[in-house]
């Protein structure tokens, strides 16, 4: 969560703080008590070694710019 805030908000916030604007909204640190009967390993692998490269590299580039109205994006 720290690595999504630092990317979409170009914040740089610690691990505790984090920890408590996520409690502060009610969420909470949740993991599974156990893997799904049903998953398919193989299926797991092949999603990861062929669809996920497709995936990430569709992502859009972060770029250098502005949300200010007044102030022109950088070239």
């Amino acid at each position: 969560m720290q690595n999504v805030i630092r990317r979409r908000l170009r914040l740089s916030l610690s691990v505790a703080t984090v920890w408590r604007l996520l409690k502060r909204h009610g969420w909470s640190w949740q993991a599974p008590a156990r893997r799904a009967l049903e998953r398919d390993e193989h299926a797991v692998e092949l999603w990861k070694r062929e669809v996920w490269p497709r995936v990430k590299a569709s992502r859009r580039p972060m770029g250098a710019g502005s949300s200010s109205r007044t102030k022109p994006d950088s070239p």
